[in-house]
């Protein structure tokens, strides 16, 4: 069987695997709707009715938000989780 390495060369697949991210990364990314910083993993993200910002541009606005969200790892929900071992009979 023939590696990904044969199949497309190194510099090919260096490039693939690179755009692979940045895209997957642009789609889950959430930015505040003020300073258009991108929040880290675990800040709160505050939505209201004109967009969404971050927790420091959040200090400017006294009205009160929709919702209070966390924002999750790029990877949140597609991780391997570890199963329950089986039970014996």
């Amino acid at each position: 069987m023939l590696s990904w390495n044969e199949l497309l060369g190194e510099s090919e697949l260096e490039a693939r695997l690179l755009h692979k991210g940045r895209d997957s990364r642009a789609a889950a990314d959430q930015h505040c709707a003020e300073c258009q910083r991108v929040p880290l993993t675990g800040e709160e993200l505050y939505r209201f009715e004109d967009g969404t910002i971050c927790a420091l541009c959040r200090q400017r606005r006294r009205d009160s938000p929709t919702s209070i969200e966390p924002v999750h790892h790029v990877e949140h929900g597609i991780s391997v989780r570890r199963l329950a071992p089986p039970r014996a009979a």
